[in-house]
């Protein structure tokens, strides 16, 4: 690295693992998370798992409401502990906070009114309109039988379902946010995506990689 210039550690972090790409290095690394998992693991997992990359700021996704650069609700898939966590203070340079969905929505935006749905542990989402983040919390409102939306089309539904009446499901969802929102441009990303037979109507694949893209993004203010 230059002197004087600025380089991003980009944190993703999933209800399985968490995986850093760093600016001007090709090699991605990873460190397994969990239902236990806390914010004093992660910045040890980073600070391991980063040992040899120079960077001077760091952009971190995770699975939950963030808000002024704090988690703001508990976390359904990890630990407890992230809403009182400081993470500037603990790496020592300055941090960029978002919700994970938010971070690849913005690595696969491409223009207009897109909406990005985030096909893992959960349900991510965030839609984006010329240019506008709007964070979103759809995958915890009730869907049916008293259950949400992340409860048939996250992990667990393809779980206890299998993975045809979970496809079947995506696609419907998919349908109702297409009616609700008014949008014809849909990316559908996180680990379990890749896994449709078929794409819903209006929707493409999002890369695994646009979530480190979105967190180099995080420090262009002009984008």
């Amino acid at each position: 690295m230059r002197g004087g210039e600025m380089a991003t550690l980009v944190v993703d972090v999933g209800g399985n693992n968490v995986k850093l790409r760093c600016e001007g290095y090709d090699e991605r690394r990873k460190a397994p998370t969990g239902p236990d998992y806390r914010p004093g693991q992660l910045v040890a997992d980073v600070q391991r798992l980063a040992t040899g990359w120079n960077y001077t700021r760091i952009s971190i996704g995770c699975p939950g409401p963030v808000a002024g650069n704090r988690v703001v609700r508990d976390l359904v898939n990890l630990g407890p502990g992230w809403m009182e966590f400081d993470f500037t203070q603990a790496f020592g340079v300055p941090v960029r906070l978002v919700n994970d969905a938010v971070m690849q929505a913005i690595g696969s935006y491409e223009g207009g009114k897109m909406l990005f749905l985030g096909l893992g542990t959960g349900l991510g989402n965030t839609m984006i309109v010329d240019g506008t983040i709007i964070p979103m919390e759809l995958g915890h409102l009730p869907y049916r039988k008293d259950r949400t939306y992340e409860d048939y089309v996250g992990n667990r539904g393809l779980e206890k379902r299998g993975r045809d009446r979970w496809e079947a499901h995506v696609h419907k969802v998919v349908r109702l946010f297409q009616e609700a929102l008014l949008i014809d441009d849909v990316v559908l990303g996180g680990g379990n995506a890749r896994k449709l037979k078929e794409l819903p109507a209006g929707c493409r694949i999002g890369d695994n990689e646009n979530a480190f893209i979105g967190g180099f993004r995080l420090w262009d203010d002009q984008a």
